[in-house]
């Protein structure tokens, strides 16, 4: 007779034989995951499609990195290698997602440096998914792109006065600059005698140069003027003029010139030459700061260059003043640290000079420069707790301080110059600082967005500002968005009495 196996028995070896399944099912999934704790699907390498695994580019430019990447079992991060940019980037999907994807499209943007030598890069993108497997694609970077069209850094106004005289004449001028290489340019004038149009090869040079003078007929009329550049890759830049042919006009525009050379005159964003004030027909006054004794002047009616009009004191009687580009002299201003008013009249071809104090010249500016605890509204309280202003691209609260001129306190100017590179528009006014972002207490804008010239004090009122200052609002809510030529570093100043500003290019 068999003996019977006890209930107690029975139950330990039921219990024994339920760990054992659950060990085994447990081993078995561990088995199917990887480290992170997620299941294979498929157990297949990850797939990457790049964009393009070669891409252009240039100096100072960025690229972007693109791709499709998939993968069943779970896309876990991308790294991007490239030893020589000191690119070592890892995007984390799983850190990103909290979890591994099966899709995902990359898009990394990454900036070349300015001063970048080397022609050409290699790029590693590496995939890895959730079971550590990875795949590896090279993406090649060459510095060869062309992205910019050609720019003219020196050609004529989009009209030009040419005066009638014994021998009418134009000296057509011109200088273009290329990033890549120029391959030639066109000029047409119809309507000259004797001009044909012209095609010039550039040669792949990356600046060209060009000066011819052209006799005009002596009698009124008008001529356009087209300069074709194109490079090699077929990028095209135009500039078109109008030539008027005339006895001495009533100029609606005048400018003072206080730089000796072509060049210089186009050395800017805006600002040089400065406008000055028409005061009635062929009379105009000009109010200049002089920091620098034997500063030499002169009066022209286009702003890039110092013919076909040119007013300086007549070589033959200093009383006077002369038209003629080749024979005027500077007006020379003897004096530093003091404000000059020089008014002349372009029929009668006179002028007079008187100068003013630092002290004598007024500006809207409502408080102290770097002044606090201020009683904005007279009521006895504090509310700005600090006034400055300066260089405004999105809101009070980041404003770019200005440093005041030690010498002269209606004078301004950023610390810093402003790399900007071709093509970028800008986008700013000059505005108080204020930690509460949005306050039009005390702002300048400007005449004309695309082609600022007068940076007027903007929405005053008497309480808020100088009561010396009566000069008329006559700017609108304008900001100043001109476009730059060309790529580099440009200093700002601003002098708050006169109401004008330049953005001059600098080598240091």
């Amino acid at each position: 007779m068999k003996k019977k196996t006890s209930f107690k028995k029975r139950k330990v070896l039921f219990v024994l034989l339920g760990s054992l399944f659950v060990l085994s099912l447990s081993a078995w999934i561990t088995g199917c995951k990887d480290d992170h704790g997620y299941p294979d699907v498929d157990g297949l390498s990850p797939v990457l499609t790049l964009t393009s695994d070669d891409i252009q580019t240039a100096a100072g430019r960025s690229i972007t990195i693109e791709g499709v990447i998939s993968d069943k079992d779970g896309i876990s991060a991308i790294k991007l290698e490239c030893p020589e940019l000191n690119l070592d980037k890892t995007i984390d999907v799983i850190e990103i997602y909290e979890k591994p994807l099966e899709t995902y499209e990359l898009n990394y943007k990454f900036n070349m440096k300015r001063d970048e030598i080397r022609e050409s890069f290699t790029i590693k993108v590496t995939v890895f998914d959730v079971g550590n497997r990875s795949v590896s694609q090279d993406m090649h970077v060459t510095m060869d792109g062309d992205f910019e069209n050609p720019i003219f850094t020196l050609s004529p106004d989009k009209n030009v006065t040419v005066l009638i005289k014994s021998e009418t004449k134009f000296n057509l001028r011109f200088s273009i600059s290329d990033d890549r290489a120029l391959d030639y340019l066109t000029i047409e004038i119809p309507g000259i005698e004797g001009f044909e149009p012209l095609r010039l090869d550039a040669k792949g040079e990356n600046k060209f140069e060009f000066m011819q003078k052209i006799i005009l007929p002596n009698k009124a009329q008008e001529y356009n003027v087209t300069v074709t550049a194109t490079d090699k890759s077929g990028k095209q830049s135009i500039v078109k003029s109008v030539i008027s042919v005339s006895e001495m006009p009533d100029f609606e525009k005048m400018y003072l010139a206080d730089v000796a050379t072509t060049e210089e005159l186009n050395n800017d964003v805006f600002g040089v030459p400065m406008r000055i004030e028409r005061t009635r027909a062929y009379q105009y006054k000009a109010n200049y700061y002089c920091q620098k004794a034997g500063t030499e002047i002169f009066f022209l009616p286009q702003k890039s260059d110092f013919s076909p009009i040119c007013f300086g004191l007549d070589p033959e009687d200093n009383s006077k003043l002369t038209d003629d580009p080749e024979s005027a002299k500077p007006i020379v201003l003897e004096q530093a640290n003091i404000y000059y008013e020089i008014t002349f009249d372009t029929r009668k071809s006179t002028y007079n000079i008187k100068t003013y104090s630092i002290a004598e010249a007024i500006d809207p500016i409502p408080h102290k420069y770097g002044s606090t605890n201020l009683d904005t509204w007279g009521d006895g309280g504090s509310w700005l707790q600090e006034f400055y202003f300066g260089y405004m691209t999105s809101k009070p609260s980041q404003v770019q301080r200005f440093t005041q001129d030690n010498t002269n306190s209606h004078l301004f100017y950023l610390e810093e110059p402003l790399p900007l590179e071709a093509g970028t528009q800008m986008n700013f006014v000059i505005h108080n600082w204020h930690s509460d972002n949005w306050w039009n207490y005390c702002t300048w804008r400007v005449d004309n967005s695309t082609d600022p010239e007068i940076f007027g004090y903007y929405g005053k009122e008497a309480k808020y500002t100088n009561p010396a200052w009566t000069k008329p609002d006559h700017v609108g809510d304008n900001w100043a968005k001109p476009t730059v030529n060309v790529t580099g570093n440009y200093k700002l100043i601003f002098d708050a009495h006169l109401e004008r500003a330049k953005l001059v290019r600098v080598t240091k």
